[in-house]
């Protein structure tokens, strides 16, 4: 069988992450990429070519695209693609507003192509192996799902925030280990860094089981951390997506005689335990799973735009909530789910 003819769409910071993947990936050929300022010397694998824009790199002839533009430029880009007949790859977020993510969710299935977005936190191997625990019963009932993304601000992002940026990793992942879409949101914004978009955020909510969820993010800090906890009836999960570590740390079966120490610990210390299990790269794992789609096989494991489009659902709403100063609950019925 041939291989793919694959294009990239943007030459950034993401898109030569995703070229350096493409131009390796097995049963792929990475035909050329597209960018309008050519993107910086250097920055495209060696022999791949670089053109100036989507059309030119249409009449090359693809199969599939990799769409890593700037936000804002993802519903025409995305059409576009739809129009031409070519499966697509869409970065995260799928676009800023939930009637355009609808727009794109719509237009691929009716014309019989493959559509995915890049949540790529979904492959990070310390949440795949939180999720297959939490689904085996490891932590029996789920209380609780906290997450941290902080880190100092990334001179390549202009035209979104930190909600629809980097909360939206936070979203996607949150419901997709639970397997439980949001119920509602409330949320609180600053503006610190003097730009039109909020550069801090913190999100609480509630998924539709009871679990309750909180976010905190920014680009503000000088430290970066990548942290999910998620606390159950049998202990807790820490999942650090920068070193792909898990550790369990499991309520303990022994009481604790000394009362002073019993009120103050409350539930006890058990065993803790850090997993090992391979840690393939996230990113090459996506392109591998979205490769798999496009030649039908059954098994690939996609983030559909249908479940893209919830997780912006649930980014507008945090956004809505920091302006109004509401707690906004979030049909599931309407957005889809997870």
């Amino acid at each position: 069988m041939a291989n793919l003819r694959a294009g990239l769409l943007g030459l950034g910071m993401m898109g030569r992450n995703h070229a350096r993947v493409l131009a390796s990936l097995e049963g792929v050929d990475l035909v050329a990429i597209a960018d309008p300022a050519g993107g910086l010397p250097g920055a495209a694998p060696q022999g791949v070519r670089v053109v100036s824009d989507l059309q030119e790199l249409l009449d090359l002839g693809i199969d599939y695209a990799m769409v890593a533009t700037p936000t804002r430029f993802h519903l025409e880009t995305a059409l576009a693609l739809v129009d031409a007949g070519v499966h697509a790859l869409i970065e995260k977020p799928l676009t800023t507003d939930l009637a355009s993510a609808r727009q794109i969710a719509e237009a691929f299935p009716a014309a019989g192509l493959i559509g995915a977005v890049g949540h790529i936190e979904r492959y990070n191997p310390a949440l795949q192996q939180a999720r297959a625990r939490i689904a085996n019963g490891d932590l029996g009932e789920i209380y609780q799902i906290t997450t941290r993304r902080q880190g100092p601000f990334p001179g390549r992002i202009a035209d979104v925030g930190v909600i629809l940026d980097l909360a939206t990793h936070d979203i996607d992942l949150t419901a997709w280990v639970a397997q439980q879409p949001y119920a509602s949101v409330a949320a609180r914004t600053a503006h610190r860094s003097g730009r039109p978009h909020e550069d801090l955020v913190s999100i609480t909510g509630q998924l539709t089981d009871g679990t309750v969820t909180n976010h905190l993010v920014n680009w503000l800090s000088p430290m970066k951390e990548r942290v999910t906890v998620i606390t159950g009836e049998k202990g807790a999960l820490a999942a650090d997506t920068l070193t792909a570590d898990l550790t369990f740390f499991e309520n303990g079966l022994v009481p604790t005689q000394w009362n002073e120490v019993a009120q103050f610990r409350g539930v006890t210390e058990g065993n803790m335990t850090r997993f090992a299990y391979s840690k393939p790269e996230p990113l090459r794992v996506e392109h591998e799973q979205f490769r798999d789609a496009v030649l039908g096989k059954a098994d690939a494991d996609i983030v559909t735009l249908q479940q893209a489009t919830a997780t912006v659902a649930v980014a507008n709403a945090a956004a809505e909530s920091a302006r109004t100063g509401r707690v906004i609950l979030i049909d599931a019925a309407e957005v889809g789910n997870k």
